[in-house]
């Protein structure tokens, strides 16, 4: 291929790559392997000749794909082995993002744990068609399925996620306001204050990888959550602060001890309440923080 039609391969990768990594994002509920998609994508990309390509955005997600299917079936292998919960890579997102219920939602903590439990090429069809409004037969050209079969296959994980699905959450200002009152609890230790912000279910999920410390399972339950909360800062030399951020397009707190980031509580916020928290201490998820990730669903 000569270097002019590599230069416009590039570009209209470049175009596309927004949304080519936010289809790997959320297959695979790591950044940095769907980076690694994504470069493995472009090195196949620029070598098709371009006559054979009708639509270059449909190809692009085509690829990006069957990449991420591979990957995923290897992740899962690595995550049998994985050491306590294991949480999606939080991303830094844009305000825009919490603003688009849709891109929110589909990238939300709570919706990509409830796609952990799809299989594979489940996953696969269910982001595409839910979250990308891919027509079945694009879908099928992915996976290499036919379009039947993807069907049936759509039909079975919406089924699937809708009865695991978080009931709908409120909008970002309110989200952000219960969000903001958890950080002025946690930070005076009021045990009160912190029951009156929990769902009497609250489920709290933290991952530590093996790396840092967390719990090995769910604590449920308002009361164990704030023991929990308030033992672990009455255990701490040091200081913690939490700062307001937005994680996957949802209200979160980036808490620092002495000054560094020990990681990520995200939230989910129902019926004026925190119905669900997510605690990212995972030292190799939190690469992703420093910076904005741009995401898009088109």
């Amino acid at each position: 291929m000569s270097d002019q039609a590599t230069d416009a391969a590039t570009e209209t990768f470049l175009a596309h790559r927004n949304l080519l990594f936010t289809v790997a994002y959320e297959m695979l509920g790591s950044a940095a392997d769907a980076e690694d998609v994504l470069q493995e994508t472009w090195l196949r990309w620029v070598k098709v000749p371009s006559r054979q390509v009708r639509d270059q955005r449909a190809y692009l997600v085509r690829i990006t794909t069957r990449l991420s299917l591979n990957r995923l079936r290897a992740l899962r292998r690595r995550k049998e082995s994985y050491v306590g919960p294991w949480l999606p890579e939080p991303l830094l997102t844009t305000p825009d993002v919490a603003e688009d219920v849709e891109l929110a939602e589909s990238m939300s903590m709570a919706l990509m744990l409830v796609l952990e439990t799809l299989s594979p090429t489940e996953r696969a069809v269910f982001v595409l068609r839910e979250a990308f409004a891919t027509s079945y037969d694009e879908i099928a050209a992915a996976i290499g399925k036919s379009p039947a079969a993807v069907r049936q296959i759509a039909h079975r994980a919406r089924r699937h996620v809708d009865a695991r699905r978080p009931r709908r959450t409120v909008p970002p200002g309110q989200a952000r306001a219960v969000v903001e009152s958890l950080r002025r609890a946690l930070r005076t230790g009021d045990p009160q204050r912190l029951l009156d912000l929990l769902a009497p279910d609250v489920v709290l999920v933290s991952d530590g990888g093996g790396v840092k410390h967390a719990a090995l399972r769910p604590v449920v339950g308002a009361d164990r959550v704030v023991r929990m909360f308030l033992g672990g800062l009455g255990k701490l030399d040091g200081t913690l602060t939490g700062e307001p951020t937005t994680v996957n397009g949802s209200p979160a707190l980036l808490v620092r001890y002495q000054g560094e980031i020990d990681g990520v509580l995200a939230s989910r916020v129902e019926d004026g309440l925190i119905a669900g928290l997510y605690y990212v201490r995972n030292p190799e998820k939190l690469t992703r923080l420093t910076g904005e990730t741009p995401l898009t669903l088109r």
